[in-house]
């Protein structure tokens, strides 16, 4: 896709320009740094995911040209968490992950953890599946079945926040929770809680 074109070039320029000259990898700073680094990195993007998501829902120009895209999917699965409009991947994932690094101060190397864990984190959002066991869902309230109610028609004004927390939602009243049911096949299917 053009956005694996892109990103890398971004990038590139990125750490061109805020890099030294010198070519050596800056030093690594301690646990407590990283942790820090990852927790105002992950607040930056959810913050700028948050509002460009939403802006997409509200402008109609926006949600019919691009992000419409994206909501092809009613019924999410793990390969439709980056199937979107090129601009919309350049928007939000692209700009929101040079900001996320940018603010948070983290190394180049350090970014490639941040952002390999908050990819494998959308992923597993759009995935469908609620399995046992799984870490991401006990460790953020923002998952799998939290998203797929996004995706669903009655759900598409609600539950923006991606993709760590719901703390955005939460505050500005587009947080809709949900339950979890037995499906007769097996399995589970998240529902809102309230009606809409």
């Amino acid at each position: 896709s053009i956005q694996h074109v892109t990103n890398p070039k971004i990038d590139a320029t990125l750490h061109f320009v805020i890099g030294d000259e010198s070519g050596i990898a800056p030093k690594q700073p301690s646990a407590v740094v990283i942790a820090l680094q990852f927790i105002i990195a992950m607040f930056v993007m959810d913050t700028w995911q948050y509002f460009m998501h939403r802006y997409m829902h509200i402008n109609k120009f926006l949600y019919k040209h691009i992000h419409s895209k994206h909501h092809t999917l009613v019924v999410p699965y793990s390969f439709g968490a980056l199937y979107n409009h090129p601009l919309e991947g350049l928007i939000l994932d692209t700009i929101g992950g040079a900001l996320s690094f940018l603010l948070s101060g983290m190394t180049p190397r350090t970014s490639i953890f941040f952002f390999s864990f908050a990819t494998i984190k959308t992923v597993d959002d759009h995935c469908g599946l609620w399995l046992p066991g799984n870490i991401l869902h006990a460790l953020f309230n923002n998952n799998t079945a939290y998203h797929d109610i996004h995706h669903q028609l009655y759900g598409n004004k609600y539950n923006f926040s991606q993709p760590f927390f719901v703390l955005w939602d939460k505050i500005l009243g587009t947080y809709m929770p949900y339950s979890l049911e037995n499906r007769k096949g097996g399995g589970f299917e998240s529902r809102p809680v309230k009606s809409v």
